[in-house]
């Protein structure tokens, strides 16, 4: 039979083995518990740096797509839908929406009188002068007539519908233009006269968003609502405008919005735009 003291040591050992278990599992879990602390903290850093990272490019391709570079102006026009035009509206395509807005130009009306010229600011009118250059590349004014003269109230000769040709008048004069409209830009809100002899401005609808082509030289001070884009200052050829508005108008618009057609005509052979200067 085993005796008692051995009995006792037995017991002494075992608890020791257990004890000695107890601790290594103990060791064992506090162990995983830092791995997996550790590893999260990681796994954390890298879904935050991927996270920024994302973030980061999102915004580096939000600005490559949407910022205007400087010295240029982001210009919105808006194409008239197919089913919406007239015989009258010549389809020539759109400017590109980005368009220079430093320097100054010559616009030129080369006209059965003589030449007429203008100078206009891009810095005032980006998307108007973008508007002119790429009409007067397509060619878009050639022989064209200004189909309305007003001599009361207001002093003003209006140009610029490609669809005013030939001999004699037509009741559709003066409702051609291109297949987009733009904004109106250079409202002379604070000026008056808003509109003195010697400027060049863009007639509309009356409607935000409606200037085409066609424009119109103040050729003595008219008090207008300041809602027609100024284009430039005449710098040659009022004189010319001058003898067309003394020879007077046939007063076709007389019931509408005022003025007639000019009796002495006048057309334009071609308009050019120069080069930006400055």
């Amino acid at each position: 039979m085993t005796s008692t003291r051995e009995r006792q040591r037995a017991a002494a050992r075992a608890r020791l083995e257990k004890e000695m278990a107890e601790r290594a599992a103990r060791a064992q879990r506090r162990r995983r518990t830092q791995a997996v602390v550790g590893a999260g903290a990681v796994l954390l850093l890298v879904v935050a740096g991927t996270v920024w990272l994302v973030s980061a490019l999102g915004d580096d391709d939000q600005t490559d797509t949407t910022a205007t570079p400087q010295g240029a102006a982001q210009c919105a026009f808006t194409e008239i839908p197919a089913d919406q035009r007239t015989p009258q509206i010549k389809d020539v395509g759109l400017p590109a929406n980005q368009q220079p807005n430093t320097g100054t130009q010559t616009l030129t009306l080369e006209t059965n009188l003589g030449p007429i010229t203008a100078k206009v600011d891009r810095s005032k009118v980006p998307c108007t002068a973008a508007s002119f250059n790429h009409l007067a590349e397509k060619n878009f004014f050639d022989n064209s007539k200004c189909h309305r003269l007003v001599t009361e109230g207001i002093k003003v000769l209006q140009c610029g519908d490609p669809s005013a040709t030939g001999k004699g008048w037509r009741e559709t004069d003066g409702t051609g233009g291109p297949s987009y409209r733009l904004t109106e830009e250079n409202l002379p809100t604070d000026q008056r006269p808003p509109y003195p002899e010697g400027v060049i401005a863009m007639a509309n609808s009356g409607q935000p968003g409606s200037t085409g082509s066609q424009f119109f030289i103040v050729y003595g001070d008219s008090p207008l609502d300041p809602n027609y884009t100024v284009l430039g200052t005449i710098t040659g050829g009022m004189d010319i405008v001058k003898q067309v508005a003394a020879a007077g108008d046939d007063k076709a618009f007389a019931q509408q919005a005022g003025g007639g057609h000019p009796k002495k005509e006048i057309t334009i052979n071609k308009l050019t735009m120069s080069a930006p200067q400055g």
